[in-house]
């Protein structure tokens, strides 16, 4: 299914599980852009550092730190999104509000060698009720925003929020998101 979208033109694609995109990126035409979009625990960041384009979640400062070596080893620059959490399930993974601005305020002005924090991702609740979706994704924008005019006002590529995926992205668009996750919506639920 990978391949019939590809030669339709996408290529851009994600992936939540290494394994899985491990198995698939070298079966697959090497001008793939490949996002890593599930939550990445720090010794698995090895296996896709020598190929992933961006990482998604990212929920720890260790796990920028693993990101940015294993990216030096391979002589590359990885893009990353810092994981906010808004949702109101407390499953899901990511920074909460004190946390991300703490953790910007410190790494605002240094830089990675092998890594650009290229700005925010997050998953609204799981809930059919429009109000609490759009109110989250306006939590996270407003986020993003007071992020790119302090920690990052001169870093331009601080400039994607990943919010949206096949249930919420026209909301998600509606409320600034840059890039939405809408694999199920092509491929169909696993």
């Amino acid at each position: 299914m990978i391949a019939n979208a590809y030669h339709s033109g996408q290529r851009a694609f994600g992936e939540n599980y290494v394994q899985e995109l491990c198995e698939k990126q070298p079966e697959l035409p090497a001008d793939i852009e490949w996002h890593f979009i599930g939550h990445l625990q720090t010794n698995k960041v090895k296996y896709i550092a020598p190929f992933v384009a961006w990482i998604h979640a990212i929920d720890s400062e260790k796990l920028l730190k693993e990101i940015d070596k294993q990216a030096a080893k391979n002589n590359r620059t990885i893009d990353c999104l810092l994981q906010l959490h808004i949702a109101s399930e407390e499953s899901k993974f990511g920074f909460d509000e004190d946390e991300i601005m703490s953790l910007c305020k410190k790494i605002g002005s240094s830089t990675y060698s092998s890594l650009r924090i290229r700005g925010l991702m997050g998953m609204a609740s799981f809930s059919h009720n429009e109000s609490t979706i759009r109110s989250e994704f306006k939590t996270i924008y407003r986020i993003f925003d007071e992020l790119k005019r302090t920690h990052f006002e001169n870093q331009p590529l601080f400039d994607q929020l990943s919010i949206g995926m096949s249930s919420d992205w026209k909301l998600a668009i509606e409320e600034g998101s840059t890039m939405v996750r809408i694999g199920s919506a092509i491929f169909g639920h696993r």
